[in-house]
């Protein structure tokens, strides 16, 4: 077994991209609290009404292509200023 974290880092670094991933998830996971009593039937709400304005045409969707564009401008700027 593994006596450091430093140790097990290292391991790790040494598994493929998709598994490191995979370990990350799983370990941001092992921290998460259980969700408090109503935050699944908000989610399912929210999802809803979001559906909802898409059908409706109420909103628009972005494609991912301009999102990312945008977000490049912007880290652009920042790194100007």
């Amino acid at each position: 077994m593994l006596s450091s974290v430093t140790e097990l880092f290292e391991e790790a670094c040494l598994l493929g991209e998709g598994d490191r991933a995979a370990l990350a998830g799983l370990l941001l996971e092992s921290l998460d609290q259980p969700p408090s009593p109503g935050v699944e039937a908000a989610w399912i709400k929210e999802i809803e009404r979001r559906i909802h304005e898409l059908d409706s045409g109420e909103i628009e969707a972005v494609p991912w292509e301009e999102v990312e564009k945008r977000l490049l401008a912007q880290e652009q700027h920042w790194h100007q200023s």
